[in-house]
Order: C-alpha cells, then structure tokens, then sequence
C-alpha cells in the first residue's frame, strides 16, 4: 500500500487549491507557427480532439477541454508538424494518457505554443536528474526513483503542472508530468510527479511508486528554472 502522502500527489492535479500558479507557457494571442519543436502551449478551443492521422476524418484519440478539472489551463506539448489532407497546418502532440508514448494530431490554429528551451533529463539507472535550458546544464542532482514493481516509467514527457505542496512528504516544490505509472488505482490515475521530499536519506534509491523525489534545494531548482511545458526525458 503506498504511504498516504505519496498517494495524495494525484489528488493535487484533480483539485481547486494549488498554492502557485506557473507562468502560461504561450499567450492567447493569434497562433503563429511555431520556429523549431518541441513547442508547448494552451488550447484556444473549448474542446479540442485529437486525431489519429492529420486529417479530421482519422480516427478520434483523446478528447481535451480548454481548462482542466482544477480549472487550470489545458497545456500541450506538440513535437512536429505536417499540412493534412483538408490543406490546414496540423501539429502532433504528446498525449498525456494511458499507456505512455501515445500521439496524436490536433489542427495548428486550436492551440497557441511556442518553443521550449529547458530540458529535463532523468536517468533511472544512475539515479540521477539534469536540468538543461537552452542546451547548457543548470543542474544536476541525485533523484530517487521507483521501487521494483512500481519503476518509474521510460519515455518523452513533459511537465503539465506545478505547485507547491500541502503535504511535507512531497517536499518544497512539484512538477506534475504527462507521465503515468503502474498503479492506476491512485487517484488521477497514477500521475507521476517530479517532486521535493522530506526524507532525503533515501535519495539514490529506488523506493518510489513511481514518482521522482529529489532534495528540496533541487525542488526549489526546479521551481526557478522549469516552466510548464519542460520536457522530460526519463531514461535507462
């Protein structure tokens, strides 16, 4: 059973009550293309699909409101671009869903996105966490990551949310990612979180259910230097 204070970081993405409010990663401007990927952003439309294929005949994927279910905006991550068969401009986006490493196709003009420049990688062999902007490290820092059974999931995401936690257990700062792990019986799925701990003696150690604790100073870290939109890269 994990420990109820690791447990409650699902709940955080689910609820009204978030004690800090990112930046928003792209204005509500008109869209323009966006010049390189990947490139994070909101959704402009209140309900926006996406797609399987660029082309509005191609099987739906997932379904994404305007505003999430604790009335945050609804942040997408998009890694491409192709002119589908309707002639528009459509963008491939990361799908925060189950399983991991699902894609979809969403038209240009239903989002707003611009470049992303910070980085994230964690490699969950080494134990480790490096924060990158504009391709130069900011940060390094030893991470703990899931235990056998519960190992925190490989794979391309990026950071949907971030807060600051009621809950000691879950440090000075949290990341929510697009990530998702294997107990899909917590509450909002299993979300996995980038998160500050209280128990930093077990930092090095694969003792998660999932989630990544890193020190508080590197939470605060992570506070000033990883907006909405960061990519994660989680890695062997």
């Amino acid at each position: 059973m994990p420990e109820k204070a690791e447990r409650t970081l699902a709940l955080f993405v689910a609820i009204v009550g978030f004690s800090l409010v990112a930046p928003v990663v792209a204005d509500a401007g008109s869209p323009a293309p966006p010049n390189a990927f990947p490139a994070a952003g909101t959704v402009r439309v209140a309900s926006l699909v996406a797609h399987a294929a660029p082309s509005p005949t191609a099987p739906p994927v997932r379904v994404f409101s305007e505003f999430r279910s604790d009335f945050r905006e609804q942040v997408v991550l998009a890694v491409g671009q192709r002119t589908g068969a309707d002639g528009r401009r459509w963008l491939q986006i990361e799908l925060p869903m189950r399983p991991n490493g699902r894609r979809g196709w969403v038209p240009a003009d239903a989002v707003v996105v611009r470049p992303v420049d910070t980085r994230i990688v964690v490699r969950r062999g080494a134990r480790t966490l490096d924060l990158y902007r504009r391709s130069q490290l900011v940060y390094h820092t030893k991470v703990a990551v899931g235990a056998p059974g519960m190992e925190t999931p490989l794979g391309h995401f990026y950071a949907t949310a971030r807060f600051v936690p009621d809950d000691p257990f879950l440090g000075a700062f949290a990341l929510e990612t697009s990530a998702y792990s294997k107990l899909s019986e917590w509450p909002g799925g299993g979300v996995v979180g980038i998160h500050g701990t209280s128990k930093p003696w077990l930092l090095g150690q694969a003792v998660s259910h999932g989630c990544i604790r890193v020190s508080n100073a590197a939470a605060l870290a992570l506070k000033r230097y990883a907006p909405i939109g960061t990519v994660i890269d989680i890695v062997a």
